[in-house]
């Protein structure tokens, strides 16, 4: 099979998903997850595994779905353009450093069995094997404020209930398992559609709207692509949808025109 480029295949219509027209929902849950560290491989990245600076939608759902224990590529429908809107605002400073680590092939041939004599057979990585050094690029205490809404009320009032508990099924991380992450739950709000006029300060990263930022002296503006929805196959998953953010790395607002902002606890976000 043929590799395709990121525009070839944002632009097949047969397999891309529209991320240009999310409605604007009526209530959403809003959190805030941060850890001491994150690393959200991109999907580009060769010999320097580097890192998407705001974490991706798709990164999202599945943090959501092991806070609620569904299982790997059960989620992708319940996360899909009309089923769901996400905002994601980048609430601190983003900074990365370059950090080597050594690692072991998990690959099948590479893994040794334990237990297997009639008991739960557990697979390792042989020890014994040299390491590989890889250099990762890694977000230094990231933080997100995430606004969520799901169109099934059934699992909307789930998540809600075991946010308001402070659980999770699955431990939950930023991006790598050993990147663990805090979450904070804020509440469930009533979104208001924002008629804030021609422009508007958007705290949120903004998605698909590269030429629509108004440019000003002393703010930081950066842009960058990332996979935004998933679908599931026969293989497993492929990426069915990327959404291009334009934020500010300073973790301030952004003046941006011709989009559809909406009013959740006193900020302006736009969905996607």
């Amino acid at each position: 099979m043929g590799q395709e480029s990121l525009e070839q295949w944002s632009n097949d219509g047969d397999n891309g998903e529209s991320a240009d027209s999310t409605e604007v929902p009526d209530r959403c849950l809003s959190i805030t997850i941060r850890g001491p560290w994150g690393h959200f491989r991109r999907i580009e990245g060769n010999i320097v595994k580097q890192t998407y600076r705001i974490i991706p939608r798709t990164t999202v759902a599945g943090l959501l779905a092991a806070v609620m224990g569904i299982e790997r590529d059960g989620y992708y429908e319940l996360f899909s353009p009309g089923n769901s809107a996400i905002a994601i605002e980048p609430v601190r400073e983003i900074r990365t450093i370059n950090m080597p680590m050594n690692t072991l092939s998990t690959s099948a041939g590479n893994l040794q069995s334990l237990n297997g004599r009639g008991k739960i057979s557990v697979k390792l990585p042989d020890p014994t094997t040299l390491r590989q050094q890889h250099n990762y690029e890694v977000l230094v205490e990231p933080a997100y404020r995430i606004d969520v809404s799901l169109a099934n009320d059934e699992r909307y009032r789930e998540l809600r209930n075991t946010l308001e508990a402070g659980k999770s099924h699955y431990v939950p991380s930023l991006g790598l398992s050993e990147h663990l992450a805090e979450i904070e739950y804020h509440g469930n709000f009533e979104v208001e559609t924002d008629h804030g006029g021609d422009q508007t300060e958007v705290n949120s990263a903004v998605p698909n709207a590269v030429e629509d930022v108004v440019l000003e002296p002393g703010t930081r503006c950066q842009v960058e692509e990332s996979p935004a929805f998933m679908r599931r196959d026969a293989g497993g998953r492929t990426t069915a949808g990327f959404t291009a953010y334009t934020y500010n790395p300073d973790a301030g607002p952004l003046t941006v025109k011709n989009v559809d902002p909406a009013r959740v606890d006193g900020r302006t976000v736009v969905f996607v």
